[in-house]
């Protein structure tokens, strides 16, 4: 079975949803990764604030990491190998290297499109927590 690991930056929450600034594209990786999970792919997650010890473990990892630094993660790997760095994967490319089918149009909602606008680049850019740590985290 393949084995898809995404390395992701130190944040608060996976899922996007904390604080008061909604981070989109979090949402929507969690709704993809829950996607492709349930359809029967192997997928982890390995946040930098929460395991760091699997990216010290992880010699791709830990020499990306010393080479371009955090602001280059996500990084992407499948069996091993790095697929993508620097975003993270949309469900088609889960789907793909899983050996899934491909997504259906229904299949990919935009969770909380409609119901929240889309972080200002400012809020993005500072994480789910709205800024440094301690502040206003979950």
């Amino acid at each position: 079975m393949t084995t898809i690991q995404i390395f992701e930056p130190g944040l608060c929450c996976g899922t996007g949803i904390c604080g008061v600034d909604v981070d989109q594209q979090l949402v929507t990786v969690s709704a993809d990764i829950d996607w492709a999970t349930s359809a029967g792919g192997n997928v982890r997650r390995f946040n930098l604030a929460q395991e760091p010890l699997a990216f010290a473990e992880n010699e791709t990892v830990r020499s990306f990491l010393h080479t371009v630094g955090q602001e280059g993660l996500p990084v992407t790997m499948v069996d091993g190998a790095t697929v993508l760095t620097g975003r993270y994967p949309s469900r088609p490319e889960l789907a793909r290297w899983a050996g899934l089918g491909a997504p259906a149009v229904e299949d990919r909602p935009s969770l909380l499109a409609s119901a929240q606008p889309a972080a200002t680049p400012d809020a993005a850019d500072a994480g789910c927590c709205g800024g440094g740590a301690g502040e206003g985290c979950c």
